[in-house]
């Protein structure tokens, strides 16, 4: 089966109008219930020290970071993830002039921002990645056009995966990385993208609700092409296969702890009294869950077998 035909507008989406409501009531739960923080407050500012150039200071090596190997990868990509801030707004600024919507948007926008800030400042402060190689790659993925939604629901449904998908990745990191204020650092933003999962979600399970056809398409070809931001730069698909092999962000975590828990909480497998096109957009869902079952199950055959042969020859684990 293929996915309906996208239709791209230039105009304010009627669903969003008619939506207003629910955007407006997902806004003040919101603003109830986030609590203000400061970055500074969570980067080891004592722990810094000049780098090499104009302040000729010491130039940055390996030994001089207290996280392991897997940990510097995901805080890279974490750090290039929330940098994309630019794209994700000018996206959500597409969506629409609503008031309550816009606010939204440019509150989003403000508590995002955040991540960036504190994580590159705990990166330089803690001497915990490559600031040359970090910097780099932030060009590089700043200078790469994100790719566009072909519809305004697809966009909110993209946010919304992937705000469950950061969420689960930042929590994976705070109980992985073994350095105390790293880990406290990725617990207080994950908690930020709980709530902004949590609008996003209930926003969509609303338009699924008023716009069934064209929510489930759109959540059908985000389940089945979902890739987190910058994953076409070759780094960065390195260090998410690095990330992936040790098991801290893999494709098994993605179906059980992002598309699991949200298909479940938007009803989407026992919607009654849908039409031939949702249908067939929950039919291709289905099969991208049984596809991935078949996947990780592989995964998990290889990585079996690939552990019994250390253990026959005596090899140590990596």
């Amino acid at each position: 089966m293929t996915d309906s035909a996208p239709v791209t507008s230039d105009h304010e989406p009627g669903w969003l109008i008619d939506l207003e409501p629910v955007v407006e009531q997902l806004l003040d739960r919101h603003l109830r219930t986030s609590q203000e923080w400061f970055p500074h407050q969570y980067v080891p500012w004592g722990q810094g020290r000049d780098f090499d150039g104009p302040l000729d200071g010491i130039p940055w090596q390996d030994a001089q970071s207290a996280l392991s190997p897997t940990a510097r990868s995901v805080l890279m990509l974490s750090i290039l993830t929330e940098d994309n801030l630019p794209s994700y707004f000018q996206s959500l600024e597409s969506f629409g002039r609503a008031p309550a919507w816009r606010e939204w948007a440019h509150r989003w926008a403000a508590e995002e921002d955040r991540h960036a800030t504190v994580m590159r400042a705990y990166a330089h402060a803690a001497r915990a990645l490559d600031p040359v190689v970090l910097e780099r790659l932030r060009m590089q993925h700043m200078a790469t056009v994100a790719p566009e939604r072909p519809t305004q629901e697809e966009g909110l449904a993209y946010v919304m995966v992937q705000e469950l998908a950061t969420r689960v990745a930042h929590r994976a990191t705070a109980a992985n990385c073994g350095e105390p204020v790293c880990e406290r650092l990725f617990t207080r933003v994950a908690q930020d993208e709980n709530l902004h999962m949590l609008f996003y979600r209930d926003l969509f399970r609303a338009l699924l609700d008023f716009r069934p056809d064209a929510a489930m398409n759109a959540l059908s070809r985000t389940v089945r092409h979902f890739a987190m931001p910058a994953r076409n730069l070759p780094e960065v698909t390195r260090l998410s296969n690095e990330v992936a092999a040790a098991g801290w962000y893999d494709l098994k975590t993605y179906r059980d702890d992002v598309l699991k828990p949200l298909l479940r909480s938007l009803g989407v497998m026992d919607r009654p009294n849908l039409s031939s096109s949702a249908e067939q957009a929950r039919e291709r869902i289905a099969s991208m869950m049984t596809f991935l079952d078949r996947t990780v199950r592989r995964v998990e055959d290889r990585r079996a077998a690939v552990d019994e042969a250390r253990t026959d020859s005596g090899t140590p684990a990596v």
